[in-house]
């Protein structure tokens, strides 16, 4: 099992830590319905990670826990569970996942029990407005970088009539605004949008919508296993050119077969292509690694389980370094953290609790099976 790296504090930054409360985290996540591929993949890399944690010293003889709730994407369902956990004195931290009502659902919970939390969504709202949401915090690929990188590929490409294809809830709609908004910048424009619902597996109709108008290329919005049946969906609706996937598409290491031998690409960190990534400093050597640990030790990997890695290990650091569990103090601790994550570059101020920058994220493309750096 690897120590823990860059990101980690050494453990001497405890001192006399046997006298102090371990530390559990709980987590509501999306175990079962259309995100529950990314919501397995962040219990597993909270699990290995928790391990990897406690092995390492960090926290100087105290340990970390995990309790994982499943709550099915319902945002009723995870007020409820973050409730419970709010009101537990045992937790320390909460951690949510891809679902952005379900954290904006309980914000007012997070903010008036004083519980750190760290959302892995998309959905930059649910950091918002600051001065209500100040122990909510958010770490995951946002929409407006996304379509920032992904218009800037359009550009490069001269490709200026683009179709949109995109899930009707709040990801999808933000990424759709943020695409339609930079696409306007490079005097790209949106001919073609067609929208599915969360779970709908037919997506024939939709995708006749995005390719409406003729467009150079199409861009999709969504979560893994939905985005590759929009691939497949427009690719048998004779479109062979260009697609592009946001963030939120990434899924396993190997692609299934609508990723074939068609253009696809995908915006997201380099980690799912670390083959590509030369570990010239610590961090990228600290990603190899993980990646290897996480394959090892559930036989493949999954784009999305960095988030949880770091969330979890952001958490540990605020404690080990502050010496302390109680939530303002850790709250003050995440609001100035500034480390080289299994994700990439992350970056926490008062005012942004938005973690991962734009710099993190890279254009990769489907080659070979798998996704490797474009170019």
């Amino acid at each position: 099992m690897t120590a823990v790296p860059a990101l980690a504090l050494g453990a001497c930054t405890v001192a006399n830590a046997n006298d102090r409360p371990d530390i559990l985290v709980a987590a509501s996540l999306e175990l079962s319905g259309g995100a529950s591929d990314i919501g397995v993949a962040y219990q597993r890399a909270l699990e290995l990670r928790a391990e990897q944690i406690n092995a390492s010293g960090l926290l100087g003889g105290r340990k970390l826990s995990v309790k994982v709730q499943d709550n099915r994407g319902d945002p009723a369902t995870a007020l409820t569970q973050i409730t419970a956990f709010a009101a537990d004195p045992a937790v320390t931290a909460i951690i949510t996942g891809t679902c952005a009502d379900c954290a904006s659902g309980a914000a007012k919970v997070i903010d008036e029990r004083r519980v750190p939390t760290i959302a892995l969504t998309p959905v930059a709202d649910v950091i918002a407005p600051p001065a209500e949401r100040r122990y909510v915090f958010r770490l995951a690929p946002g929409a407006d970088d996304d379509a920032s990188l992904l218009v800037g590929e359009l550009g490069r490409a001269g490709q200026r009539k683009v179709g949109l294809l995109a899930a009707d809830d709040a990801y999808g709609r933000s990424g759709a605004d943020a695409l339609t908004r930079e696409a306007g910048k490079i005097g790209a424009k949106v001919v073609g949008r067609g929208q599915y619902a969360l779970g709908e597996s037919d997506l024939s109709k939709a995708a006749r919508a995005a390719l409406t108008g003729g467009p150079d290329a199409v861009v999709v919005y969504g979560y893994p296993v939905q985005a590759a049946l929009a691939v497949g969906a427009v690719r048998a609706a004779g479109y062979h050119g260009q697609v592009y996937l946001d963030a939120v598409a990434a899924g396993e290491l190997f692609l299934g077969e609508q990723f074939g031998a068609d253009a696809t690409a995908l915006v997201f960190t380099p980690t799912l292509a670390i083959d590509d990534v030369i570990a010239t400093t610590p961090a990228k050597a600290a990603r190899r690694q993980w990646f290897q640990d996480y394959t090892s030790r559930y036989g493949t990997y999954h784009g999305h389980a960095s988030f949880a890695a770091d969330a979890l290990q952001l958490i540990a650091n605020a404690a080990a370094q502050s010496g302390s569990i109680d939530g303002a103090t850790l709250r003050a601790r995440l609001e100035t953290v500034q480390a080289d994550g299994l994700s990439g570059s992350i970056r926490f101020t008062p005012d942004n609790h938005s973690g991962l920058t734009p710099q993190s994220l890279a254009m990769l493309e489907a080659r070979g099976g798998r996704w490797r750096l474009l170019g």
